[in-house]
């Protein structure tokens, strides 16, 4: 027996009109309030109010961001600002308004700062020598198989 497989499983189902459910009640929802604010209060507040929620509705509606639904991209914005952020590397010290130090400062700094030179040991540098020397010839020796004579 042969099963049909579904296709364009993600296409939404046009329910009123050219709408999607969820656009029409993204438009509904958003449009409808604006509406609201704009009878029951002054022009000014429907303009700081009531635009703001309609453009927000059409956004919800109709506009994708890199093919995901707005939606969902203000979710993510909100998990961004909400959330700790793990910074492995952050340069410190480096702000806008922060003077450099002058040459001489930095003169003063190097200065100040105690250096450590190593020091060379030719002693203790001859004996290392000598004993690389001396296992580098056993291992040779060792890595040689040793030949059989043959009897006959």
């Amino acid at each position: 027996m042969r099963f049909e497989v579904p296709q364009f499983i993600e296409v939404e189902d046009k329910i009123f009109g050219p709408f999607t459910w969820k656009q029409f009640l993204y438009l509904s929802g958003g449009l409808g309030i604006a509406v609201v604010i704009f009878l029951t209060l002054p022009f000014v507040l429907f303009v700081l109010l009531g635009v703001p929620i309609g453009s927000l509705a059409i956004l919800l509606a109709f506009y994708p961001v890199n093919n995901r639904p707005f939606s969902i991209f203000l979710e993510s914005i909100f998990q961004f600002v909400s959330t700790n952020k793990l910074y492995l590397w952050r340069k410190k010290g480096t702000g806008i308004y922060e003077q450099e130090e002058s040459g001489k400062e930095k003169q003063e700094m190097a200065q100040a700062l105690p250096t450590y030179t190593p020091t060379v040991n030719t002693k203790n540098l001859a004996s290392l020598s000598r004993k690389l020397e001396l296992s580098a010839i056993e291992n040779k020796q060792v890595l040689q198989k040793p030949k059989l004579e043959k009897k006959d």
